[in-house]
């Protein structure tokens, strides 16, 4: 009666599951690709997109497994939940009631989530065989349906890229529209919605986004710049010159990315002081996951001296099933939002102190702010860290 029970939940989990591709061991990893794209990769090799696996990012293996915990589902079913936008060339895209009592039984080592987690194939995290093997993009599914759900993989061994008149002895290249002309497709395939475990969304950046002629790649890849995609030498016997992007995919975590990222204003009507932040991105800030916050501190003088620091924060507080405090993605509901809009502003009130002739306002940004790094229990000096945006002052009176 068990091994019925088992088998009928294995027909019915594996019935909604993504169709992935096996991948061919001559790109199983990007080492494969150094020696014909050598700067592109060690450019890949220092981004956040190479850290995307379980074990190499201590945010997303801490919410991995608070998740698991709090929900008493299996490390290893969550794993693969997350591997759908985290470690999309999974060999098993999704788990059902079979694969948890497989596990409470203590019958999963040897099963097929326990390898495809432990396969070499994913442990780049969102590598060359990734992007360059996405095939067909449905940008018309349900808003729900995100990275390996969204999308239709190529043929193992066939690459796509933004150059049609592309070659190469060792792979098959094909040209894609969103690889060029329209970039913001690729990236929000994954960087879409985010949903809680109860489907609540905590972030959403497709519909917050503004088209005001930026798109996602000019901050996140910078501008085209003349150099070469290939080595190879299929240029009249030189490797071939293109207009290209770095492959750093700079973000919050980029320290540079915040320098002038947002602007202040500040004025002074009667006995309080008006803080304007402005955001000209298309995006909203902070945006990307849940509790990420901006903090702006307040220094009131007089002269030199100090009379009062006070800090303003914007960020996000989630709720459980109870009304405890508990990470973004485990939320039923959140408070308000206080994120500065895309191409917008955020605009924070406080009295003035009481006989300053001056006010010093510095704008910063954190990965995490103190409830969720606390609830996690993270240790890396980067989700503490505060990234200076920019400061202005203004003379009170």
């Amino acid at each position: 009666m068990k091994k019925l029970l088992i088998n009928a939940a294995i027909l019915i989990s594996t019935l909604f599951a993504a169709e992935p591709v096996e991948v061919d061991d001559r790109f199983s990893d990007s080492t494969k690709c150094k020696s014909c794209h050598l700067h592109i990769v060690k450019e890949w090799e220092q981004s956040w997109h190479a850290k995307s696996h379980y074990e190499n990012n201590e945010y997303f293996r801490a919410t991995t497994d608070y998740v698991s915990r709090k929900t008493r589902k299996s490390l290893s079913g969550v794993q693969v939940e997350c591997a759908t936008c985290h470690n999309p060339r999974i060999s098993v895209t999704s788990t059902g009631i079979d694969h948890e009592i497989i596990v409470s039984m203590g019958l999963g080592k040897n099963s097929e989530v326990k390898k495809a987690l432990e396969n070499d194939v994913i442990s780049e995290g969102i590598n060359c065989i990734v992007c360059h093997n996405i095939g067909v993009i449905y940008s018309d599914k349900d808003e729900t349906a995100r990275g390996i759900n969204r999308v239709e993989w190529t043929k193992s061994g066939t690459m796509v890229g933004p150059f049609d008149d592309a070659r190469s002895p060792y792979h098959k290249v094909e040209h894609r529209e969103y690889m060029d002309k329209d970039p913001n497709k690729l990236c929000l395939v994954c960087h879409a919605n985010d949903r809680s475990v109860s489907d609540f969304v905590f972030i959403n950046m497709e519909k917050e986004y503004i088209n005001g002629g930026k798109l996602c790649v000019d901050c996140h890849m910078g501008s085209k710049k003349q150099g070469i995609a290939s080595n190879l030498r299929i240029d009249n016997g030189k490797p071939k010159e293109r207009e290209v992007r770095a492959h750093t995919f700079s973000g919050a975590h980029t320290d540079t990315m915040w320098e002038g990222a947002l602007d202040l204003r500040l004025e002074q009507k009667k006995k309080e002081l008006f803080v304007s932040i402005l955001n000209s991105n298309p995006h909203n800030i902070p945006s990307g996951f849940g509790s990420r916050e901006i903090i702006a501190e307040l220094v009131f003088k007089k002269s030199d001296e100090v009379l009062e620091t006070k800090a303003l924060s914007l960020t996000t507080y989630y709720k459980d099933k109870r009304g405890k405090a508990t990470i973004p993605h485990l939320a039923v509901s959140s408070s308000d939002d206080l994120s500065v809009p895309a191409n917008g502003k955020r605009v924070l009130k406080t009295p003035a102190q009481r006989g300053a002739d001056r006010v010093e306002v510095t704008l910063y940004y954190r990965l995490v702010n103190d409830e969720v790094h606390s609830l996690l229990d993270l240790t890396e000096p980067i989700w503490s860290q505060k990234f200076f945006i920019t400061s202005k002052s203004i003379s009170l009176r």
